[in-house]
């Protein structure tokens, strides 16, 4: 019997806000699993993506950014919550944006490299850089400056480079089994894929109004007959001026909010959905 030798390992997305991980994360999987926008701290929770691809297994987790001080000089531990998936990773993809090398990426890529993992450099966005001729400079100067083991330009969002990023990554792929099923994308569950979305609409729909922490719990999910799913969720505010907000003049908002939420929902699930949204404030605090 010829059985052909399997290889896995988890990678790790990390970098600053704004930076692009998510997308790449998107681009990578073939699938939206992480939610994208131009807000900072979008991504509050690590979040799971599966490529498998024949013999080679890819899981990457996407990572919130980091977290600093309010001097900007130093890392708050404690509101970081990705420093164990770090220390576990087979290796690190630090995404930078553009030809921009800042004290905090310095910072960042100073702790992460304490780990002896293998890191990686993605310079994302380089369809936005208009003056090519300073990419290969700036590249040499990352180069020098923090020997990583490859350092790759891409533009996730144009899906540039992204094969090319691909086959770098399988060839640091330790010989192991294969953890999930070849057809699994992600670790998300129901619950989570659903009031992603709904936190996604809030975040598009209201844009600067509302600060991109705010959380959304599922409170009811349950299946009846027709192939129909009826969910109430809770939207947590931490102030109140922020549920009116959301509420809007006689309740325009979040009726706005809900059918965008529901066609959403019902495309990612394909059921029929019946949706409830309440907001309230965030006892928890």
């Amino acid at each position: 019997m010829n059985i052909k030798q399997k290889y896995c390992g988890w990678i790790t997305i990390i970098g600053k806000s704004n930076v692009g991980k998510s997308t790449l994360l998107n681009k990578i999987i073939g699938k939206k699993i992480s939610i994208v926008s131009r807000k900072k701290n979008t991504t509050q929770t690590h979040i799971t993506g599966i490529n498998t691809k024949k013999y080679y297994q890819c899981i990457y987790t996407d990572t919130p950014g980091f977290i600093f001080n309010k001097k900007n000089d130093k890392i708050e531990y404690k509101k970081n919550i990705f420093f164990n998936i770090v220390k576990n990773s087979t290796l690190i993809m630090f995404v930078i944006d553009q030809v921009s090398w800042t004290e905090k990426d310095n910072i960042i890529f100073n702790k992460i490299k304490k780990n002896g993992i293998p890191v990686i450099i993605i310079i994302n966005k380089i369809d936005k850089i208009s003056n090519k001729n300073i990419l290969l400079p700036f590249i040499d100067f990352i180069k020098k400056k923090t020997q990583a083991i490859e350092i790759i330009p891409i533009s996730a969002k144009k899906t540039k480079n992204m094969m090319l990023l691909y086959n770098i990554v399988k060839n640091y792929l330790p010989k192991n089994p294969h953890v999930y099923p070849e057809n699994h994308i992600t670790t998300n569950s129901q619950f989570f894929t659903i009031s992603e979305i709904i936190r996604e609409q809030l975040i598009l729909f209201l844009g600067d109004e509302l600060p991109s922490i705010v959380k959304v719990e599922i409170e009811y999910l349950k299946e009846i007959e027709n192939n129909q799913l009826h969910i109430r969720a809770l939207i947590l505010v931490i102030h109140s001026r922020q549920k009116k907000i959301i509420i809007g003049h006689n309740g325009e908002k979040i009726k706005k909010i809900s059918i965008i939420s529901r066609y959403k929902i019902e495309k990612e699930l394909h059921k029929k959905i019946h949706l409830l949204l309440w907001v309230k404030k965030d006892t928890s605090k």
